[in-house]
């Protein structure tokens, strides 16, 4: 016991220099959590103003605060005397290994946050995306699930989305359908274009403003070509194509005014004899 008493007595400086050391690294412990909690609220409400999807906005603030709480732990123990080199390094070379692990899943929860922030579509909107056409049936954090015009369920990985270009056909509310009318040579170009912008301007669902452009385009091997673009509301697209195309052929057909197959004209001549 008398041992012990004088060991203590001896080394009362360094026992007192360590216990400062310790109390001050949980001071800068119990500060930094503070500090980390705090700045993971204000992380989780900046996310929240930008309606960012609730999982992925608690995904990003743990993420955060994960990382807040490894600096904070380095600090303290660097301040009572570790070596926190070594640690730095060995969490860097794990952080590469799980990275190189999970490449792709973190590519697709990147691309998927992006998506969720850039919001370049919305569920229930028509696109093409990763080489697939559909409607958006939902939008998670690694995939988005797009359903086909003939109800098939694709679901995409949102790098693949990210990765290439993105048509929203939903986004505007008015589409111009685009439509090409050839005609025959021998055909009255006045009366076949007044024709197309009766037929176009009768339709109930074609829209004044824009007004639509009726007009020759191309001189070409077969026909005259005369451009037709309606516009329309993006939600009767279809229906405004598929009616003007009917009426269009039927309205030429009781004018008496072809539509030209392909066709080439070969003249043969017979060679005289020298």
């Amino acid at each position: 016991m008398e041992s012990i008493t004088q060991w203590f007595s001896q080394n009362q400086g360094m026992l007192s220099h360590y216990l400062l050391q310790a109390l001050f690294a949980l001071v800068i412990f119990v500060i930094g959590k503070m500090v980390a909690e705090s700045v993971t609220k204000l992380l989780k409400k900046a996310l929240a103003k930008k309606a960012i999807d609730k999982a992925v906005s608690s995904f990003i603030a743990s993420i955060a605060y994960a990382l807040l709480m490894v600096a904070v732990a380095l600090m303290a123990l660097s301040q009572i005397g570790v070596e926190t080199t070594s640690f730095i390094a060995i969490l860097g070379a794990a952080g590469l290994a799980v990275g190189l692990a999970l490449k792709d899943s973190l590519s697709n929860f990147a691309s998927g946050v992006l998506i969720i922030i850039l919001k370049p579509f919305k569920a229930g909107d028509f696109v093409e995306a990763g080489g697939v056409a559909g409607s958006i049936a939902k939008i998670e954090i690694f995939s988005t699930t797009i359903k086909t015009g003939d109800n098939k369920v694709v679901i995409v990985p949102n790098s693949q989305i990210t990765g290439k270009a993105i048509t929203n056909f939903s986004m505007e509310k008015t589409r111009r359908v685009d439509m090409i009318i050839g005609v025959g040579y021998d055909a009255d170009l006045k009366q076949t274009k007044q024709l197309l912008t009766d037929i176009v301007t009768g339709h109930e669902k074609v829209l004044a403003d824009p007004a639509p452009t009726i007009a020759v385009s191309e001189l070409a091997d077969s026909s005259v070509n005369f451009v037709v673009r309606p516009w329309c509301k993006t939600e009767d697209f279809w229906k405004v194509k598929f009616d003007l195309t009917e009426q269009i052929k039927i309205s030429l057909d009781e004018a008496g005014i072809t539509i030209p197959f392909p066709q080439m004209d070969v003249h043969l001549h017979k060679a005289e004899n020298a």
